[in-house]
């Protein structure tokens, strides 16, 4: 039987005005936002929208209030106020997925103790209803894989580096302008996001609990020309991919960017889209793709967690109970391609074995094998160094 909801709303951008939009146009849904409760008091808010409030205990300490809804940037704040509605009995959705990953296994406690729906599908990929299918249609099959391109801002500048021979700084500028990277795009282009929800991917695929300290991610900021015209040259694209994979009892993960083949499924998944892959055991793999980001389809993901806690849905973890002592590892040998400009840059390099040594001015590159714990010692971003998986 679906539950009647009523909501307090934190945050009313991007995201919360979306779903403010998204519930007037869903007629017959159970569930009302009470209060909207914001920080900026200065900011001019839509006339037909009530109940706005500024301190966050007037939805926080409301019993009529049996949901909360956190859609805010600090992920230090979002986690005070999903614990304490917690705490004091309330379903929250979230889609602040730094605060998720952060938090994973405290977060998990927490509902265990209070017996309270917490779901998250809008934290990753937006649209794309992956956490729910590894949740509940994956939850006996056995996961030997996910891999996926998880963030929009840096699929777009890869996309049109590419199909459009454009250098890094001015497609970053024009995704700037196109509200698809933010004025500091730190968290976008250095593979900070990307990480962040893979973190969140691992937990609900092998149900492992990792720190994202842990999950390496190389960026796209060192990316050049020469990276683009060996791309072009060879047919490949290059992504941005979040990867995690179980092996010999381990799983082992990180966000690198990637030269993908034309036969890859990853080659044809273009500008801000998302997709991820999923591999299992009885399934093969299957595809999901569609838009990572933006207003509606983030609203859509919330509206949808929405909807399943009206009929009492919560996540269940079961992989956490049957895999949750898997180790998690870095010990892996990778294919790499590097491109640097002066010998200098290379000292550090442990390769185990070297495949290409090219030289030419102003596109010097090599391709070999080097264990990952190897290369993030060396920590190419650091020497200026463009890196990415060659497979």
């Amino acid at each position: 039987m679906q539950k009647q909801l009523k909501i307090g709303l934190f945050g009313f951008g991007c995201v919360g005005g979306g779903l403010y939009e998204v519930l007037q146009q869903t007629p017959g849904f159970k569930a009302d936002i009470l209060k909207i409760c914001v920080k900026d008091r200065k900011k001019k808010r839509p006339a037909q929208v009530q109940g706005f409030t500024f301190d966050k205990d007037d939805i926080l300490a409301d019993p009529e209030i049996n949901l909360v809804v956190e859609l805010i940037d600090d992920p230090k704040e979002a986690f005070e106020i999903v614990k304490t509605a917690m705490q004091r009995g309330k379903a929250v959705v979230s889609a602040n997925k730094k605060m998720i990953a952060e938090h994973m296994e405290e977060l998990h406690a927490l509902q265990q103790a209070y017996k309270v729906p917490f779901l998250y599908e809008a934290s990753v990929c937006g649209s794309i209803p992956v956490i729910r299918n590894l949740e509940e249609y994956y939850d006996n099959d056995l996961l030997s894989s996910i891999a996926g391109i998880c963030n929009g801002t840096t699929n777009y500048i890869l996309t049109r580096t590419i199909e459009d021979n454009r250098g890094y700084e001015e497609v970053l500028r024009d995704a700037q302008a196109l509200g698809f990277a933010e004025s500091d795009p730190t968290l976008d282009v250095e593979g900070f996001d990307a990480k962040y929800k893979l973190v969140i991917l691992i937990a609900h695929t092998f149900g492992l609990f990792v720190a994202p300290e842990e999950v390496y991610n190389l960026g796209i900021s060192t990316l050049g020309e020469a990276d683009v015209a060996f791309a072009r040259e060879k047919g490949l694209k290059i992504k941005l991919l979040s990867r995690a994979f179980k092996s010999g009892g381990q799983v082992l993960g990180w966000v690198m960017p990637t030269f993908v083949t034309e036969d890859d499924p990853f080659y044809n998944v273009h500008n801000e889209y998302n997709a991820v892959k999923i591999g299992a055991a009885f399934t093969d793999s299957q595809l999901f793709v569609g838009k990572g980001a933006g207003s509606f389809p983030t609203a859509s993901a919330v509206l949808s967690d929405i909807s399943a806690i009206s009929y009492g849905y919560r996540y269940e973890y079961k992989k956490a109970l049957q895999n949750g002592d898997a180790p998690f590892s870095n010990d892996l040998s990778l294919r790499v391609y590097l491109r640097y400009e002066e010998e200098h840059q290379l000292e550090g390099l442990a390769w185990e074995e070297l495949e290409v040594a090219h030289k030419q001015k102003g596109s010097n590159y090599i391709i070999g094998k080097i264990n990952l714990a190897d290369l993030i010692a060396y920590d190419p971003k650091a020497r200026g160094v463009f890196a990415a998986l060659y497979e």
